[in-house]
């Protein structure tokens, strides 16, 4: 007697679980990428959504699209637009928001005939277009370098044109040469000859005062406030001490010397 047992079916397949647990996140990210106002954001929801993608690959025993995801799209197209948005920036164009909202149309559009087509269309079964050139890899090779091997081309070279343009205009070529010390030295004591300006350091505020502020003016070796040991801002504000306070302590240690040498004179002299 031979007994047949029934083929089991599992109702949870790995799949199922990657696909339920990454969706959220695929959908979060995309609106992200969308909504996002800054392009370097947009860009990193971008590569959430496709790393997401990838695992979903990986899910469905797809090794080959998850290694191109991960290398192709995710570790260069996706890195090489970023690297272009950090370098140039993005420029405003007239009409940019219109444009996009067409584009993203059409793509829905196009997506939604595609998905309608494989659902409602004629089955061709995997089976029979590997077949045909021998196997899937060489199937995705005869398509890439056969079929639309000018597009595949155009891309590329689009692709290098966009490094390339990002180097270019990211360099920044020095119209003069760097100026050494014996250079800064020279221009300060030519200053100094034609304006008058100190040629050494200015004072920093506090120097020979009672308090080591950046409100404190710094006092000259005679009492006198250094006007140019405070910053032009704390003026405007009004937040500069009186100097007439700063001073009057110094006034009262050099009276207190003179008159303590006064005595001593009329001490000597009797």
């Amino acid at each position: 007697m031979i007994v047949v047992t029934p083929l089991l079916i599992p109702l949870v397949t790995g799949a199922a679980v990657a696909f339920w647990m990454l969706a959220p996140v695929m959908i979060l990210a995309a609106l992200g990428m969308i909504l996002a106002r800054k392009p370097v954001h947009s860009a990193l929801c971008l590569a959430a959504v496709m790393i997401s993608l990838a695992v979903q690959y990986a899910a469905l025993d797809a090794p080959f699209l998850f290694v191109v995801q991960i290398i192709v799209y995710t570790g260069a197209i996706l890195m090489l637009f970023l690297f272009v948005l950090m370098l140039v920036g993005v420029e405003t164009i007239k009409g940019q928001r219109p444009l996009a909202l067409l584009a993203g149309l059409g793509f829905g559009s196009l997506l939604v005939f595609a998905v309608g087509n494989a659902i409602v269309g004629p089955t061709i079964g995997l089976s029979d277009a590997n077949s045909a050139n021998g196997g899937n890899v060489q199937g995705i090779a005869a398509l890439l370098f056969e079929r639309y091997v000018f597009a595949f081309e155009a891309t590329s070279a689009l692709l290098i044109t966009a490094a390339v343009g990002a180097m270019v205009l990211a360099h920044r070529e020095r119209l003069s040469k760097r100026r050494t010390q014996a250079d800064l030295a020279a221009l300060r004591m030519q200053r100094y000859a034609e304006t008058g300006q100190h040629p050494g350091p200015l004072p920093t505020p506090g120097v020979l005062a009672r308090h080591n502020a950046v409100d404190t003016p710094a006092l000259l070796p005679d009492g006198s406030v250094s006007e140019l040991s405070v910053s032009a801002a704390l003026k405007a504000r009004g937040a500069v001490l009186d100097s007439r306070d700063l001073v009057k302590p110094v006034d009262e240690t050099v009276e207190a010397i003179t008159e303590g040498e006064t005595l001593r004179t009329t001490e000597d002299e009797l």
